[in-house]
């Protein structure tokens, strides 16, 4: 009888019974192929960018540096308002010599000097307000200074002058009789809800590009274009509503400021579109920058274009969130003295825009084939 028990076990090609133990072999041990070597710097930097944590950690910085930028603008443009040239009518011109020693003090006061135009007449001097051409009118009244400032050319401008002005009088011993011959409405008493209601056609029109490019990714070009105009019109009809109509801050000219809204939302989501076709999802940093970082604070809308350091004050005016505050701000203020201007800009980055992205459609991110092309193909 024999005396295994059980199966004795593989052998090995030499006939060994059981377990062969380890083998000299060093290749069994170790983790098979590549995910057994440790990747070199560049493997390493290829698949991190490959990961979502590399848009990730773009997005962290872009978002930082962005709230310095988007404060430091602001701050700059708007902090310490700074008079540097207030262009200002006189009447004649100043011989009188309370009229010269008042301008002096004025101008030492403001730290800035006053650019003087002479008129021949009161009515040309108004005129010349109501064309947004001076910010304030001075002229001799015999013994007495009369400055006729317009705070709804510039809520800030015109505050200086009077503050200036009241000291400048009593310094020199000239009566100053002060008037605000364009007040500011009644339910916007600092002038910033034109300000405010620009900034919101801005902020809403690439807002609403973003979303269609999010949720309405296959709108072939011709529909996006559509969409934003239709956008564009409810967003600023209820823009011009809820200010006039619901809260009574302004009394608006309901259309003319309803399709200033809508041109300037419609631009500002255009601008969107045509970054996203030439940069994809990085879009929004010029977009950003454009409208938002540069456009606002240089808009005049907040702080006079007189008050802003002076490249802002120029640079402003050509781009669309200045252009809306200068065609807004005369068509509540200054009716019957629209200039083409602001329109001709906002038009000017429309069409740009418009023929950017229609030029190059097929790299923007979105659209879907037509049946039709399905049917050729077949």
């Amino acid at each position: 009888m024999s005396d295994h028990r059980g199966d004795p076990g593989p052998r090995d090609d030499q006939g060994r019974n059981g377990d062969p133990g380890p083998r000299d072999d060093p290749g069994a041990a170790a983790p098979h192929g590549a995910h057994g070597r440790t990747g070199t710097t560049a493997e390493k930097w290829a698949a991190f960018k490959e990961s979502p944590f590399f848009p990730a950690c773009v997005l962290v910085l872009i978002l930082a540096a962005a709230a310095g930028l988007f404060a430091g603008s602001y701050t700059y443009a708007m902090a310490n308002p700074t008079p540097r040239h207030i262009p200002t009518a006189v009447v004649g011109s100043p011989r009188a010599p309370q009229e010269k020693a008042f301008v002096l003090g004025m101008e030492k006061a403001l730290n800035a000097s006053l650019r003087l135009t002479g008129y021949a007449t009161y009515g040309q001097a108004r005129r010349a307000v109501d064309e947004q051409e001076e910010f304030a009118i001075l002229r001799d009244r015999g013994n007495r200074v009369e400055l006729d400032v317009s705070g709804a050319s510039g809520a800030t401008v015109a505050q200086l002058l009077a503050e200036a002005g009241a000291k400048v009088g009593k310094a020199t011993g000239v009566e100053v009789i002060l008037r605000d011959i364009k007040p500011l409405q009644q339910g916007d008493p600092r002038g910033l809800a034109l300000f405010y209601i620009s900034l919101a056609a801005v902020i809403i029109g690439f807002v609403g590009a973003i979303q269609l490019s999010v949720h309405a990714r296959a709108l072939n070009p011709a529909e996006r274009i559509v969409f934003t105009v239709v956008y564009a019109l409810l967003g600023a009809f209820a823009i011009a509503a809820v200010v006039d109509w619901w809260l009574g801050a302004l009394r608006l000219p309901f259309l003319e400021s309803w399709l200033i809204l809508a041109l300037t939302m419609f631009t500002s989501g255009m601008v969107f579109t045509m970054f996203n076709t030439l940069m994809g999802r990085w879009a929004m940093l010029p977009t950003w920058g454009l409208m938002v970082l540069l456009g606002n604070p240089s808009s005049g809308g907040a702080v006079s274009w007189p008050l802003l350091p002076s490249a802002l004050g120029h640079i402003g005016r050509w781009l669309p969130p200045g252009a809306s505050v200068n065609a807004q701000h005369t068509a509540v203020y200054f009716g019957g003295h629209q200039h083409a201007f602001p329109f001709l800009v906002l038009a000017g980055w429309s069409a740009v825009s418009c023929a950017v992205f229609w030029g190059w459609r097929h790299r923007h991110p979105g659209g879907r084939e037509l049946a039709g092309a399905h049917a050729a193909d077949g």
